[in-house]
Parts: structure tokens; C-alpha cells; sequence
């Protein structure tokens, strides 16, 4: 069989384009509409083409002319991993992200017309826990309509070389074969955030509200008056609010007498456990357990790259810290898309 190329929708900064390539998959390129993301992709993600396009209006034709496509290639992968806001159990505005809740519906149009050898998906779970409200059972029916096999199932990404516990939704379809399995997990208690950050990692101490001006990007929010004394007093490797919660000063109005609510928020990330998932607001210090976990500071984008397994020399571009937190918090983590790439590949010397 020819060698496998793949088209990554939804592709954001790379993560899974990165990983595909690194099994050995051509990336012809990635489609999405934020722009933020196209230096960071067309930089990193060597030969590929970004297409800044909504696939909502995207049509299957154009798509076809920008990558001199062909139907029915069984060497063909079509990755789409789609905003996942709206089926996300973190506290957001459903309104408005509604409009991406039904993404696969578009995602479709271009697997009817050319019919890719292959198809991905790797979406938060609640696409699947949720599935009686979602669009996942009418999107399965489609594939077994147009003679795919498949298989999917709730993954935790630790188990498939990444140091957090990031727990995915995968499906993984095929019309190669008659049946299809999930990449294997393997467990590793050796993923942990000491194994991959730190000064013995390269990581330099730093201070909140570090800025790094060269490529390694180890640049740190800053943190408010009070923040910091809060860090302060939280303990090291682990700690969490409840250290200040009788603080009268620092205690935050929210939590006040409810400390067993979102208890990881304004907490420190264990050395000797995997870190937790890494979200899009993984730098600030009051969104989740991003605290460094000796240091006063939230984790630097460039630690949270590390954790998503990003090498050190995938530099990203955006116009903040908060574009540039978004870009790696919403990837897929590239070791995870490796180990899917070398599934497909053996796949299709298999069938």
C-alpha cells in the first residue's frame, strides 16, 4: 500500500498533524478558522498547508481542489478533531458554544464524498456519555452506511505516553477491514510531571510574570497581590486551598464554607503524579490545579507544551498568552496522535 496521507480537521496548532507524522503519515495539510493558529501550524508541521476555512461552508469540491485530492483513496486518513466546548463537563457558556456541538454533522459531507480509507475522532467524552443528546449515534450510523468498520471508547491519554490524566473520547474507522480495534494502552507510572519539567529538565526557576522572549517560550502570567500570598501559603507538590481557607483575607467569596467544591481550583500539581488534564486557561493559578508545584507561580507555556508532549522546538505564535495557552490546551497531545498514527499504519499493512 502507498503511504498513508492524512487531512487534519479542526487542526488547530498541530498536535495531531505532529503526531501522524512522526508515525511515518504525509501530512497534506490542516483546516481551521482560527487564525491564530496558522504561523504556529504551517511553521511546525513541515510540508503541510493550513486552509483557513469554516468546513461548516467548506465544500467537499474546494476542499478537493486545495489538496488535489482523489475519491475512494484507501491510503487516505481524515483526523477530525473538533471543538468540544459544548460536550465539555468544564463550566462554560453552552450558548455560546452551541454552534460547534454539531461539527461532525459538516465533518461528514467530506467522508461521503471521498470516501478516505480512514477516519479519526478524538473529542472530550461527553460526546460519547452523552450520546442520547448528541450527534455521535447518527454519525456512527453513517459510517456503517458507507462500509466502515469501527471502534471507539473513553481513552485516558496517560496511558499512551502522556504525562496527564487527559480522558478522551477515540474512534478509530476503517474500510480496510471488517473489524477494527483501539490503539493498546500502556500504562507507565513513570509519566509523571517530574519526569518531563523542572530544573533538571531545563526548566529554569522563574517568577510570575516572567516573560521569555526567545523560542522556548518559558514565560509565566503574573499573579495578583493576593494571589500570591495564597500561593505562598499553599504547601508544595500537591496543596490546595484549604491551606487558607479560614484566611478571612484570602479566602475567595465563592468557596467560602463550600471548600469541597472544584477542589483542584487555586491548587499546585503533584511532582509524582500525572498532571491533570491541560485546558486552555492551563496559565492562570484560578482555573484548575495549575500551580507549579514548588515554585509561586502558575505553570509557563512552555511546561504546559512539555506536558502535552510537544518537543522543545514546536514554537508557537499568537497575539497573547492566552492565544497561545488556547492553541496547546485544545490540541490533541502529539505522543497520543503518534501511537494513533502507528495503529493506522499497521492497520493498512494488515487489513
Amino acid at each position: 500500500m502507498k503511504r498513508i496521507r492524512a487531512i487534519d480537521f479542526f487542526c488547530g496548532a498541530g498536535g495531531m498533524s505532529l503526531g501522524l507524522s512522526k508515525a511515518g503519515i504525509t501530512i497534506l495539510g490542516g483546516v481551521d478558522n482560527d487564525a491564530d493558529c496558522r504561523a504556529t501550524y504551517e511553521t511546525n508541521i513541515t510540508g503541510a498547508r493550513f486552509i483557513k476555512h469554516d468546513v461548516c461552508t467548506l465544500s467537499a469540491p474546494e476542499l478537493g481542489r486545495r489538496f488535489a485530492l482523489k475519491r475512494d483513496d484507501a491510503s487516505l486518513v481524515f483526523a477530525g478533531c473538533s471543538p468540544c466546548q459544548f460536550w465539555s463537563k468544564i463550566r462554560t457558556d453552552k450558548t455560546r458554544s452551541e454552534r460547534t456541538a454539531f461539527l461532525l454533522r459538516h465533518f461528514q459531507k467530506f467522508i461521503r464524498y471521498f470516501r478516505p480509507g480512514f477516519v479519526v475522532i478524538e473529542n472530550v467524552p461527553g460526546l460519547y456519555t452523552w450520546k442520547q443528546h448528541s450527534v455521535l449515534p447518527a454519525f456512527i450510523e453513517f459510517l456503517e452506511r458507507h462500509d466502515y468498520a469501527w471502534n471507539d471508547g473513553i481513552i485516558n491519554a496517560n496511558h499512551y505516553g502522556v504525562p496527564q490524566n487527559r480522558i478522551r473520547y477515540l474512534l478509530v474507522a476503517t474500510r480496510l477491514s471488517s473489524t477494527v480495534k483501539l490503539p493498546k494502552p500502556r500504562p507507565n507510572p513513570s509519566l509523571t510531571v517530574a519526569a518531563f519539567i523542572g530544573e533538571e529538565h531545563g526548566f529554569q526557576r522563574i517568577v510570575a510574570g516572567h516573560r521569555d522572549e526567545t523560542d522556548f517560550q518559558h514565560t509565566a502570567s503574573a499573579l495578583s497581590p493576593s494571589h500570591l500570598k495564597r500561593i505562598r501559603l499553599t504547601a508544595k507538590s500537591g496543596g490546595s486551598r484549604e491551606a487558607w481557607r479560614d484566611n478571612r483575607e484570602l479566602q475567595i467569596d465563592a468557596y467560602r464554607g463550600r471548600d469541597d467544591i472544584f477542589r483542584d481550583v487555586y491548587a499546585r500539581m503533584y511532582w509524582d503524579r500525572p498532571a491533570p488534564t491541560i485546558t486552555t486557561r492551563f496559565n492562570s493559578f484560578s482555573n484548575g490545579r495549575f500551580g507549579h508545584p514548588d515554585e509561586h507561580r502558575a505553570i509557563s507555556i512552555r511546561e504546559g507544551a512539555t506536558l502535552q508532549t510537544f518537543p522543545r522546538d514546536f514554537v508557537f505564535y499568537g497575539t497573547n498568552m492566552n492565544s497561545l495557552a488556547r492553541q496547546i490546551g485544545n490540541a490533541v497531545p502529539p505522543e497520543l496522535a503518534r501511537r494513533i498514527g502507528k495503529h493506522l499504519i499497521s492497520i493498512a499493512s494488515h487489513g
